[in-house]
């Protein structure tokens, strides 16, 4: 290959379109699977601060895990005094704070209360942007007083506007399956092509289907953004199994994916005890599914 030719594929791939969630992925030939612990699964002691989120740092030094996805609802400031400090911690230990949790509720009946949920995004992906993170994930909400076709297009609507923000940070909104409007991969994937944002994508949660959950995932997996693992996934309504995480690690390397398995823990026993066990397994998925 002549210096023109190599310059002409080059500027080719530097032209190409950036990432679209209207347009799944197509499969890599090397898959680029990372480990990553959801702050989320330490909710209680962090309720209590018994725990800090500097604790989760030094944990994911501890257990060799990548990356952490920070769910902010004990976060005890959103200001520069807070959120410096988090991102220098993490950076000096080489962990990577890729993502924030925030609860959100795109569905609302009126115009005013959309509007809110929009400025609340703008002010979620700030933070986001302080500690470095280049994913929210964010929440569809609830259908009432509605039909479900109008809740998904208020969901719709607000992703698209609160997009257009994040985007200028370079912050990416993960639409989590999470009951509501969320509740079924179909409508998950109208919602995200009909937003047709390179900005917007699927925070697949695997325990959150009510009923045929790997074929559900399945559906959605194209589009994911940003994966949150569970102990525990649904395979008929109302009946919970064992995640099979090889299975789903396996999903996520041959349909393409590459990014971060947050590990988001929500069984009964204590996670400082059974999160170190199962981030180790985690790791082992990771490295046996990347390239």
């Amino acid at each position: 290959m002549n210096r023109r030719t190599v310059l002409q594929s080059l500027g080719a791939a530097l032209g190409a379109p950036a990432f679209s969630s209207a347009t799944p992925a197509t499969p890599s030939t090397k898959p680029r699977l990372k480990s990553a612990i959801c702050a989320y699964s330490f909710r209680d002691a962090l309720a209590k601060k018994t725990m800090t989120y500097d604790d989760i740092v030094h944990l994911a030094v501890d257990t060799n895990v990548d990356g952490l996805d920070m769910t902010v609802y004990w976060f005890p400031s959103t200001g520069d005094e807070f959120l410096l400090p988090l991102r220098r911690l993490a950076y000096r230990n080489g962990v990577e704070i890729y993502s924030i949790s925030v609860r959100t509720e795109m569905t609302r009946e009126s115009k005013e209360l959309r509007d809110k949920e929009i400025e609340d995004v703008k002010k979620w992906v700030d933070v986001a942007a302080k500690l470095g993170a280049g994913h929210i994930r964010v929440f569809g909400g609830a259908v009432k007083n509605a039909t479900e076709d109008d809740a998904a297009n208020w969901c719709a609507e607000v992703l698209a506007r609160g997009a257009e923000y994040a985007g200028k940070a370079g912050v990416i909104l993960g639409l989590e399956n999470h009951g509501g409007i969320t509740a079924k991969a179909d409508r998950i994937v109208q919602i995200v092509k009909k937003v047709n944002s390179p900005w917007v994508g699927v925070n697949l949660d695997t325990g959150n289907f009510e009923d045929d959950a790997y074929g559900q995932i399945a559906k959605i997996l194209p589009y994911a953004v940003n994966v949150q693992f569970k102990t525990e996934i649904r395979v008929v309504k109302g009946k919970r199994e064992e995640s099979d995480w090889d299975r789903l690690a396996k999903m996520l390397a041959d349909g393409g994916y590459r990014g971060y398995m947050a590990l988001e823990y929500e069984a009964r026993e204590d996670p400082k005890t059974t999160m170190p066990r199962l981030l180790a397994k985690l790791n082992q998925l990771a490295r046996k599914y990347s390239g």
